[in-house]
């Protein structure tokens, strides 16, 4: 189609549907054949279930296609099994052995050796996998993907985390935002880059909450301790102020990882409103208009959906992130539809193999 498009803020560029009813009759015979199988069918599951909510997401004017394939996913977790899984499980053996003889510096080396080539291989596999789905990702015909094969961007996050960890955690949101920067601006849809230039200083404040919570809580906890033996003590001498020591205590412990987990609730949503935010496609930017609630409600449901289903509901959890992720994604801009061809970037010949292996997510 030759032209322009111009999204207008009234409307959203991005739209999922699909209705999880559709989603039931592929996901449940999935969990079944997973079951079966021993687990084999589960690379063939997840291509059903992308294609399903690829072809029921709209950006702008066509419906999104997926073109993975069972096996490619397959072929990609055998190969790190038996190129990275294999030696690592020898190299911990060997390592064993040694401690057990005696050897132990030379054990604690080999250990350590393993540990690290782990955590490059993490690094490895977040990109791999984003370039992968943005190479099995299909608008208008036009795929995307990255000349790169992520190797070096396996040292960035090598040296970025451990930078971000060393000043006792306080440089973690450089550390998440460079990263974020440093993949997206290697990866291209069509003709034309991404470009991602997120800034920590955006979200830094709402980390330092996250970071000092404890502090607070820990405080707030000792006095409500205090208050609660006073009050148990006034009411029922000795035995009630332990009885109020004890509740105090539990007070603490609930307000403490309730607290702390919304907090850190509230600085994801802000760090994903600022990445997603400053990230453009050409002419074209993103927003990511999600709140702290908004997420508060997306993983209570998915709490109470797997509890209620006695574990059943986890196979739908896939659905309810992806409409979640697109219905709060929106687009400003302009796309430039007679500017379009094909990306000539390479394609991944094989699946996530890394990315299945450590079992985590591309976005």
């Amino acid at each position: 189609m030759n032209g322009s498009h111009q999204n207008e803020d009234a409307d959203s560029a991005f739209a999922f549907e699909g209705n999880w009813q559709d989603f039931a009759r592929i996901a449940l015979p999935n969990l079944l054949l997973t079951i079966v199988t021993l687990g084999v069918y589960r690379f063939w599951a997840t291509t059903r279930e992308r294609r399903y909510l690829w072809s029921r997401t709209r950006f702008v004017d066509e419906n999104l296609e997926w073109a993975g394939t069972g096996m490619e996913l397959f072929i990609g977790f055998v190969m790190v099994f038996v190129l990275f899984g294999i030696p690592y499980f020898g190299l911990s053996f060997v390592a064993q052995a040694l401690v057990a003889r005696g050897y132990e510096s030379l054990g604690i080396a080999l250990s350590a050796v393993a540990a690290l080539a782990i955590f490059y291989l993490l690094g490895v596999a977040r990109f791999r996998a984003l370039r992968y789905r943005l190479s099995r990702t299909r608008w208008r015909g036009i795929r995307g993907g990255s000349n790169s094969n992520g190797f070096l961007f396996g040292l960035s996050y090598m040296w970025k985390t451990a930078l971000g960890w060393l000043p006792l955690g306080l440089l973690l949101p450089w550390s998440m935002t460079s990263l974020w920067n440093e993949r997206w601006n290697q990866m291209s849809f069509g003709p034309f880059a991404f470009e991602a230039d997120a800034r920590s200083g955006n979200v830094f404040a709402r980390f330092l909450l996250f970071y000092l919570s404890p502090l607070v809580f820990f405080i707030g906890g000792m006095v409500m301790a205090a208050m609660g033996m006073l009050a148990g003590y006034g009411i029922g001498g000795e035995g009630g102020a332990q009885i109020g020591g004890i509740i105090g205590m539990v007070g603490l412990i609930l307000i403490f990882y309730l607290g702390l987990g919304l907090i850190a609730v509230a600085f994801y949503a802000k760090y994903y409103r600022e990445v997603v935010g400053a990230t453009r496609w050409r002419d074209l930017g993103f927003r990511f208009e999600a709140s702290s609630l908004d997420w508060v409600k997306l993983l209570l449901g998915d709490a109470l959906l797997v509890v209620l289903t006695f574990g059943i509901g986890f196979v739908f959890l896939s659905y309810r992130h992806w409409k979640f992720f697109v219905t709060h994604l929106d687009a400003h801009g302009e796309i430039l539809l007679d500017e379009l061809t094909q990306s000539q970037t390479r394609t991944a010949r094989h699946g996530e193999g890394l990315l299945d292996a450590f079992d985590m997510g591309a976005i």
